[in-house]
């Protein structure tokens, strides 16, 4: 007994120097943020922000170009998250409640789509986006985007959907309901989770993308927040890198991200164990 609370506190240790490990880089992004250049640029590392400011964080906003970077963001990646859950939710539902002919080869097709490296459809996609019009447009930037996330959010779903006894259905229609609310009653809030984990997945991929909206989005004034993010650290590179200036921008990008991961977070765990459940 006493050897197996010493292997399980051993493993506590190991799992919480692991933790901290992984949390200590986005601790050191909060903590310079608030600390200024000459601060960091000492061969004393400063631990906690007692002697910071603001000032960082007020830089970037006075950066004009922030607020239409993060409007851009936004909208990109909040219409990607939406195609592309229902797009991929009605194609989890046909391969996984239906048989139909080149239903296993279009599971395959998915597959191979993931093994396709992104840098060789640039010329195509800049072409493609070019001869209907759609450079530097947030509509054309959405459609890369859903159309990159879509296969594998098909495939996550997939799990979800096949994890759910068609009979419960079944069970509805027969105490009266149409295939339509017996869907939409019984079947759909189960799948909840599923669709919160296939977004979550779908946000941080349109979110962070930086290589297709460099290809596509080549103005100024169409820049996402990973672009905005280059261009600022760029610009403070002209003469001397400020690092808390950098660290504030990165810090400002990485709110978003946080704010969607608190109001998701209670079926998200959920969810990302579900799909396994079943494929």
């Amino acid at each position: 007994m006493r050897l197996k609370n010493l292997s399980t506190a051993g493993w506590s240790l190991l799992a919480l120097v692991i933790a901290l490990a992984w949390a200590f880089p986005v601790y050191w992004m909060l903590n310079s943020a608030f600390l200024p250049n000459v601060v960091l640029q000492s061969t004393t590392p400063t631990f906690l922000p007692f002697a910071g400011s603001l000032k960082n964080f007020a830089a970037v906003f006075a950066d004009g170009k922030f607020l239409t970077a993060l409007g851009i963001s936004l909208t990109v990646t909040l219409s990607t998250v939406a195609i592309a859950l229902f797009v991929a939710f009605l194609g989890a539902l046909a391969i996984s409640r239906f048989r139909f002919r080149g239903r296993k080869s279009f599971i395959l097709a998915m597959l191979l789509i993931q093994m396709l490296p992104a840098e060789g459809m640039f010329i195509a996609q800049y072409k493609m986006m070019s001869s209907v019009g759609l450079l530097n447009n947030v509509l054309g930037l959405t459609v890369l985007y859903a159309a990159a996330v879509i296969p594998f959010t098909i495939w996550m779903l997939r799990g979800f959907v096949a994890g759910v006894p068609a009979e419960l259905e079944e069970a509805g229609m027969v105490d009266g309901l149409s295939r339509t609310q017996a869907f939409l009653r019984i079947t759909f809030p189960l799948l909840a989770p599923g669709l919160v984990a296939s977004g979550v997945y779908a946000f941080l991929q349109a979110w962070n993308e930086f290589t297709v909206a460099l290809v596509v989005m080549t103005e100024d004034q169409m820049k996402t927040l990973p672009l905005w993010l280059r261009g600022f650290v760029q610009a403070s590179a002209t003469r001397e890198t400020d690092w808390g200036m950098v660290m504030a921008a990165s810090t400002m990008v990485a709110v978003p991200v946080i704010v969607f991961f608190m109001i998701v977070q209670s079926r998200m765990s959920s969810g990302l164990v579900g799909g396994a459940v079943k494929g």
